[in-house]
Parts: structure tokens; C-alpha cells; sequence
């Protein structure tokens, strides 16, 4: 059984150039990011990949929210007690808000996320602005409430589906490949829009420059030769796959994108 891959569009915002990317030209052009939730499912399970910003903390930080993940989720007929398992790919404020929304699911995260995000680093008023404190705290009751699974590197969730620890931009980030109809690595932050990986350009926030840049390589060879790369925020994403039936702001992720890309 492959696995089905969904990405859904929850919120947008307009950003400055210097906003985008490290040493960007502050007269560039305003440019966009997306934000996305991913669900993956094989006919049994279900799987959540990061649970978005929470309505109030998207507001504080210039973020829209078009609609709320859950209710996105709602629009392909799935509820959060529906889901089996949660990828928090890191737990920045637009990846791990919300967590208190799924009754039924186990989460997984890497131990060394949840290590610095409640760590000395965040006595670093740079380090600390990516995180949210009360979608942290909530991640720590998750912990005391046996509901958290931790990792410590590579590891597999169920056949077909694939966790793999790469850094950099936080410092426990995580991205998700599944056998789909093509296999999919899906990026997360580790590469926030598509040109990143060929032009090597850095998103402002990050925990080790080294290991950012390394991570592009990490996914290209994930993916390989066949495979495609799913960028964590790039508005490209919308457009470059076909739209799942009945909905505006969902695409299915295959081996065909939409005519014209």
C-alpha cells in the first residue's frame, strides 16, 4: 500500500526580502511564504505532519491565517480524533501550535527539539523567537502526559513512511518521506522555499548555518532520481500539484504537477 500525501494550505504572509533570506538585498522585492499542514494516509492510518500556528500567535507576528488546520483537515472529512500519529517536524510557532486539538494521536519528536527548546539557548532572545512558550509548554505536557514519542535520529513510523533527522534550521529538525504513487520528501523548514536547495540561500532563522546548508544535499539524496521535494512554505506548492477535488487550498503530491510548471 503506497501512501496518499495532501498538502493543505492553512495561512500566507507577505514578507520583506532581508524577512526571507540571509543577506538578501533589503531593495528585493516583498516576496511570500505559505503555510502548510501535510496528512498522509494508506487506507489504515493516518498521519499529521506539523499542526500549524495557533489563531492568536499567527495575529502577533503579521501571519494570516486563511483557516484554521483543524478546520482545513475538516474540509477532506477528517476530524482530529482521526489521527494516528503526529510529526512535529520542529517546534517552532507555525509547525507545533495547536497541539492540544488531537485527544487520539501520538506525536513524535526528536529528543535534541525538545532539549533546546527548553534549554539555555532560549535565554537567547534571537534564539527564542522562532518558539511559541505556550505551544512549548503544551509539547511538555504531552510528555507528562505519556504521549510523546522520542527520537534520536533516522527511524520509520509504519512501511513506507520515514523519519529523518536533519538540523540546522532548528536544532532537532526532522523531515518526513513516504512512498507515495513517487516518493516524497516532504521539507518542512529544512528548505522553506524551492530555490533554496539550488541557490543555497538561508532562511534568517536558524540553529547551525553548517548544517542548513548541508541539509539541501541531505534532500536531494532522499529523493534521488525519481523522487520529488515538497519546500515547507514555498507558495509554488499550491499551484505546482493538481487540487484535491471539492477543495481550494488542498493538492494531492504525485508524479504529475499541474500543466505548466
Amino acid at each position: 500500500m503506497t501512501w496518499e500525501v495532501l498538502a493543505l494550505r492553512y495561512g500566507t504572509a507577505d514578507l520583506c526580502a532581508h524577512e526571507l533570506a540571509l543577506d538578501a538585498d533589503p531593495h528585493d522585492q516583498i516576496g511570500r511564504l505559505d503555510y502548510f499542514v501535510w496528512l498522509l494516509r494508506d487506507g489504515k492510518r493516518t498521519v499529521l505532519v506539523d499542526t500549524g500556528f495557533e489563531t492568536g500567535e499567527g495575529q502577533a507576528r503579521g501571519r494570516r491565517m486563511l483557516r484554521h488546520p483543524v478546520d482545513a483537515l475538516a474540509e477532506i472529512g477528517v476530524v482530529p480524533d482521526d489521527i494516528d500519529d503526529i510529526v512535529i517536524t520542529h517546534l517552532h510557532y507555525d509547525h507545533a501550535g495547536n497541539l492540544d486539538r488531537f485527544a487520539n494521536a501520538r506525536f513524535h519528536l526528536q529528543d535534541r527539539e525538545m532539549a533546546f527548546a527548553t534549554g539555555r539557548c532560549m535565554c537567547d532572545a534571537g534564539m527564542r523567537r522562532p518558539f511559541s512558550v505556550e505551544s512549548t509548554v503544551d509539547a511538555v505536557r504531552l510528555v507528562y502526559a505519556d504521549r510523546i514519542v522520542f527520537h534520536e535520529g533516522d527511524y520509520t513510523i509504519y512501511p513506507g513512511l520515514d523519519v529523518h533527522l536533519i538540523g540546522g534550521h532548528s536544532a532537532g529538525l526532522q523531515v518526513v518521506v513516504a512512498d507515495a504513487a513517487v516518493r516524497v520528501v516532504l521539507a518542512s523548514d529544512a528548505a522553506h522555499l524551492a530555490r533554496f536547495i539550488e541557490t543555497s540561500e538561508i532562511f534568517p532563522a536558524f540553529a547551525d548555518k553548517e548544517q542548513v546548508l548541508d541539509g539541501y544535499r541531505r534532500l536531494r539524496e532522499l529523493a534521488g532520481d525519481q523522487g520529488v521535494i515538497v519546500p515547507g512554505h514555498d507558495p509554488a506548492v499550491l499551484h505546482d500539484w493538481p487540487r484535491l477535488e471539492g477543495t481550494q487550498e488542498t493538492v494531492r503530491i504525485g508524479p504529475a504537477r499541474t500543466v505548466g510548471r
